[in-house]
């Protein structure tokens, strides 16, 4: 579904991505593990247009679209759950999920109750402001806002930062429910352990290189990987 080329990405003198090339199949989960300043973030926010590259090529479905702006990325079927979350803290959860559904014109009931029935604590509070909602349900807001735009492809940054381990395993429940309707995901994870036995594919990133590559069993069973990343 993605394919990258070639990705440098610089950060005023600094290159933070440095000539990278790795695919992501279609419908499949696929993970970026790494320590902290590896340049994970910067890739997903390379492919959502918020930071444009000096070198390389992004493609999704063999269409070129590395000089696209972040709306027309996001009109093509890719989505970004950001670091943080994000959320709109003065409005409530559903007008949250309805700026995610900004582009689109048709009928948004299908979807908001796809996102309730992912999410019931969502319905649960849905005339409530999102900045009183606990981590943990903003960040099911801010998975539930981006899945209202319909994505063929759903970037998620750090998804269980922050949160209490039963929040994360619940989390990474519903990524799993989600791929299973169809939508492919990448992800960008901290909890290394978590995010291999959750991906079909992963790939290690040092210091802006991919260094390893392989199924997420594979990468649990890696030695170096291990002493790294798994304690």
């Amino acid at each position: 579904m993605l394919k990258i080329d070639g990705l440098r990405v610089n950060y005023g003198g600094i290159e933070a991505v440095k000539g990278i090339d790795f695919e992501v199949p279609e419908g499949k989960i696929v993970t970026l593990i790494g320590a902290n300043g590896a340049g994970k973030s910067t890739i997903l926010r390379t492919i959502a247009g918020l930071v444009k590259p000096a070198a390389g090529r992004i493609r999704l479905q063999a269409e070129d679209i590395t000089a696209l702006s972040p709306d027309r990325i996001v009109s093509k079927g890719i989505t970004l759950v950001p670091e943080g979350r994000h959320v709109f803290p003065d409005l409530t959860v559903l007008e949250n999920l309805k700026i995610g559904a900004y582009l689109r014109t048709d009928d948004l009931n299908h979807d908001l109750e796809w996102v309730y029935s992912l999410f019931p604590r969502l319905k649960e509070r849905s005339w409530q402001a999102a900045g009183t909602l606990s981590g943990g349900e903003q960040q099911m807001l801010a998975v539930g806002r981006a899945l209202m735009s319909r994505p063929k492809l759903m970037m998620m940054d750090e998804p269980s930062l922050g949160l209490a381990p039963l929040v994360v395993k619940d989390i990474f429940s519903i990524i799993r429910k989600i791929n299973e309707q169809g939508v492919t995901i990448l992800l960008i994870e901290q909890n290394a352990n978590m995010a291999l036995h959750t991906a079909d594919l992963a790939y290690v990133l040092e210091t802006g290189r991919l260094t390893l590559s392989g199924t997420g069993e594979e990468l649990l069973k890696n030695e170096a990987v291990k002493k790294a990343y798994l304690g």
